[in-house]
């Protein structure tokens, strides 16, 4: 069986998301991002003990807006967790056994084509409705754009923000303090589904902590949420499981209900 995950603020955590959301004196970290030779990315010691065993008896997928260098830095997946697949840049590319997977870029490239308007179209829809960000503005492999914000939109904005978007075919998300603009037709569900169309197997669980964590989320028959996330403000108790940690601590609670779903204990 399948079972699928965000990176970023579900399972995984950046320094700046540790300070955020708080550390528990109980815990001890292991480090599982390298950047320029820095550690800048963690879970708990116990929570990679479970992802070790969630790999081994099940198709483990991470699934990330990250794009594929960017990925790449979570030296665990090829120094200690080995993967399959994973799906990077927020669906656009699916890796399998490292390399991208042609099939699916032949397939992306047709959806592109159709419904989603160009970058300069939204862009120039965003400054006719005069709404300014306070931010640097990032590319992603000519694919996405995102804003790394120095102040936020207000509710209002972003609602203003987000009904604009989906007029021109593209959807938004606001992660921490990235704010992403991503076609409609890169999606991190159309990624998970058609690896599972493609293996022959369900997805089991998933969890994520994002809108756009939806998208795959939706396909999942257990889906799981961090209690800090975005994903919160529009789905309800119904629709999602909610953890009672919030941080790193919460990524532990998430791969204990993996490992739950696969009926396996350490």
């Amino acid at each position: 069986m399948i079972l699928a995950s965000d990176l970023d603020r579900t399972i995984m955590y950046s320094n700046r998301a540790i300070e955020e959301f708080g550390f528990p004196e109980n815990k001890v970290l292991k480090p599982v991002e390298r950047n320029k030779g820095n550690w800048t990315g963690y879970m708990t010691e116990a929570a990679f003990s479970m992802l070790k065993e969630v790999s081994k008896h099940s198709l483990f997928i991470p699934v990330t807006t990250r794009t594929t260098e960017q990925f790449k830095r979570f030296v665990i997946f090829e120094e200690e967790i080995p993967l399959s697949y994973a799906i990077t840049s927020n669906g656009a590319h699916i890796l399998y056994n490292g390399e991208p997977l042609k099939e699916w870029a032949e397939h992306l490239e047709l959806q592109l084509n159709n419904g989603c308007a160009p970058e300069e179209e939204l862009d120039f829809a965003l400054k006719s409705a005069g709404i300014t960000l306070d931010g640097e503005r990032k590319q992603a492999e000519n694919l996405f754009f995102y804003y790394i914000l120095n102040c936020l939109p207000t509710p209002s904005e972003l609602a203003e923000i987000r009904e604009l978007t989906v007029k021109y075919g593209w959807k938004m998300s606001l992660q921490g303090r990235k704010l992403y603009f991503i076609p409609s037709a890169i999606s991190k569900g159309k990624a998970l589904e058609f690896i599972c169309n493609r293996e022959g197997m369900e997805a089991m669980a998933g969890a994520g902590d994002s809108v756009l964590d939806w998208d795959f989320l939706k396909n999942c028959r257990y889906r799981f949420v961090p209690s800090h996330g975005e994903l919160l403000k529009v789905k309800g108790p119904a629709d999602i499981t909610l953890t009672n940690q919030l941080g790193v601590a919460a990524g532990e609670e998430i791969l204990q209900h993996f490992l739950k779903a696969l009926s396996l204990k350490i």
